[in-house]
């Protein structure tokens, strides 16, 4: 084959992808755009980042106040989530949804669409044509399941207020956290060392 024909057939095979498959990826998401009113979080910019991974706003939603653990509401292209949450604990759940829903296992590319085959949700790669079955979980699964705290393990916390001993007080889904000796205000991560009921008691943990 000479390098004319060669040249000719990859002109026609770029002509027959899709336009956004034959440009050069932008994939940029823009940063978090956090808010707190009183006792809510407002994420400012959300409909912007459900925009650049082309996701379904609402679906995208979903998933991020059963990850959160918490309550919430689409107000135009704002989420508003009951209770303040930490803006790490945002990022990190994005980051999950990301794995999960958006990013192709075989090639990382974010050119991916979700199209059911059947019974089953699947997630292909119009970028290298790799596809894979996703798990959608079920709507079923309660707040205080998903917000569930564990003794011994590590959460980012926001000291919304101090207690009448002087403990910080943070919120984290069902649970209320004293945190000895934090100061309100504090973005922390904290190590939760006892918990009854929906109480929880912590102290910040060093690295």
């Amino acid at each position: 084959m000479s390098g004319d024909d060669y040249l000719a057939l990859l002109k026609r095979a770029r002509e027959r992808l899709p336009d956004d498959i034959s440009k050069v990826s932008r994939f940029e998401l823009p940063e978090i755009d956090v808010l707190y009113e009183g006792k809510t979080t407002v994420w400012r910019n959300f409909g912007d980042v459900a925009d650049v991974i082309r996701r379904e706003h609402l679906a995208f939603f979903q998933y991020m106040i059963r990850e959160l653990g918490t309550a919430g509401t689409m107000d135009g292209r704002r989420a508003m989530f009951k209770g303040r949450v930490v803006k790490k604990n945002i990022e990190d759940k994005l980051g999950s949804f990301l794995n999960a829903y958006v990013y192709c296992q075989e090639c990382r590319s974010p050119d991916t669409r979700l199209v059911r085959e059947g019974r089953t949700m699947v997630l292909r790669c119009d970028a290298c044509g790799g596809h894979r079955p996703v798990a959608v979980r079920k709507a079923k699964r309660t707040t205080r399941e998903s917000a569930a705290l564990q003794e011994g393990k590590i959460y980012d916390v926001l000291i919304e207020d101090i207690g009448k001993k002087g403990d910080g007080v943070a919120k984290l889904g069902n649970y209320t956290i004293f945190v000895t000796g934090a100061p309100r205000g504090a973005e922390m991560k904290i190590l939760i060392e006892k918990v009854t009921g929906n109480i929880a008691y912590a102290r910040p943990h060093v690295e």
